[in-house]
């Protein structure tokens, strides 16, 4: 699905959720992982959205610390082959939405909404965003917290 027929609001909310930086690193957010190993007594990710198309494209989600090594190899190539807008793109087409079977956001937007990607609503669009760490777990209509957290977020950027 090209990012033409993606809601904008799609396009913002997963960034705000998965990705902050998204615009102003080039694969690998530094910044972001230099404070996670800081941060001791809480555990968090700090893969980018190019991190994570790399790891859905060629890898598995275990966990493994070669993957990791690959992802910080591939990513800013990625990144710089592919640009910002088709690192997007092929992450909200690729990452699941929902229970098994439920992969990109065309299908999750019918799935949890019956409507388009396209025609998701600012509000639907942030509670979708806010089940990507566990789509299978995580349903949209019990996200209040997080998709208030994404809406804030996108506002303080202007979007």
């Amino acid at each position: 699905m090209p990012l033409s027929r993606i809601s904008p609001e799609v396009q913002h909310s997963v960034v705000s959720a998965e990705d902050g930086s998204f615009y102003q690193h080039h694969g690998i957010d530094w910044a972001e992982l230099w404070k996670v190993t800081e941060e001791s007594e809480r555990m968090r990710g700090a893969s980018t959205l190019t991190q994570q198309l790399v790891k859905s494209l060629f890898f598995t989600t275990h966990r493994n610390p070669l993957r990791k090594l690959c992802e910080y190899t591939l990513a800013p190539m990625a990144d710089r082959i592919l640009g910002k807008r088709r690192v997007l793109e092929l992450y909200v087409n690729v990452v699941e939405w929902g229970p098994a079977g439920v992969f990109g956001v065309e299908e999750g937007a019918k799935f949890h909404y019956q409507v388009t990607a396209l025609q998701l609503t600012r509000e639907q669009a942030s509670r979708m965003a806010a089940v990507l760490p566990a789509p299978r777990r995580w349903h949209p209509a019990r996200m209040d917290d997080y998709s208030a957290i994404i809406l804030a977020r996108m506002g303080r950027v202007g979007w």
